[in-house]
């Protein structure tokens, strides 16, 4: 809190039930709170759930009666703000609230729309994948977790090396780790089940005698 500011500074992953979590959080501000401030720059990843963190927020300011902002948005969270067509300065903000009128003697400057930057189709579909694909590569993070007891960092690097080792998505790398536990559906392709062999020796392997796990050698795979 600033004498009646409250600035709220999300980090991580905006995900499914973190609305309810800023529900809570905007809950138990003080009664004298009369403005909300969202610094989103520590957010590096959403989905469609940050709409619903946003409608949250929204709600909020209007039973209230208090301005709310999100700014500072940045990277993945920031794109999928212009491809749902929301203002990526502040999609809280109301379209009429800092329009100025135009002078009367330039009546077709004052017609003309602002331009948003176009948003190239290629990135348009990559970060409708990432999304689609989110909760297969979750869980096939929670199952290395599992089978392997390492952390969910680990997982993570484990999944990423396999994909650009055997240049797969990272979709199709999380279905063959899907399937490696289920025991079902078709068998995944033979490359992306020797990258993730070879990713994870590198990644689990104990550190030889004598180096630290940050400076250890990993070596060959094993054969």
């Amino acid at each position: 809190m600033d004498a009646d500011r409250a600035l709220l500074a999300p980090r991580g992953e905006l995900v499914h039930g973190c609305a309810d979590t800023l529900a809570r959080k905007l809950a138990q501000l003080p009664a004298r709170t009369a403005r909300v401030d969202l610094d989103m720059s520590g957010v590096h990843f959403m989905d469609t759930a940050g709409l619903r963190f946003l409608e949250v927020l929204r709600d909020h300011g209007r039973r209230r009666s208090v301005p709310v902002t999100a700014t500072r948005w940045t990277g993945q969270p920031r794109r999928i703000l212009a491809l749902v067509g929301l203002d990526t300065t502040d999609p809280l903000r109301s379209p009429d609230r800092d329009r100025v009128p135009a002078p009367a003697a330039t009546p077709a400057v004052a017609a003309e729309p602002a331009k948003r930057p176009p948003v190239r189709e290629e990135e348009v579909e990559r970060l409708r994948e990432a999304i689609a694909s989110r909760p297969a590569v979750d869980r096939a993070r929670g199952i290395l977790m599992a089978a392997h007891g390492c952390g969910s960092e680990t997982a993570w690097r484990i999944l990423r090396e396999a994909s650009r080792l055997s240049g797969a998505p990272l979709r199709t790398v999380a279905a063959a780790v899907t399937a490696d536990a289920d025991r079902a559906g078709p068998r995944p392709p033979e490359e992306v089940r020797k990258a993730l062999a070879t990713a994870l020796v590198r990644h689990l392997r104990p550190p030889r005698a004598g180096t630290g796990p940050e400076t250890a050698d990993p070596g060959p795979p094993h054969r």
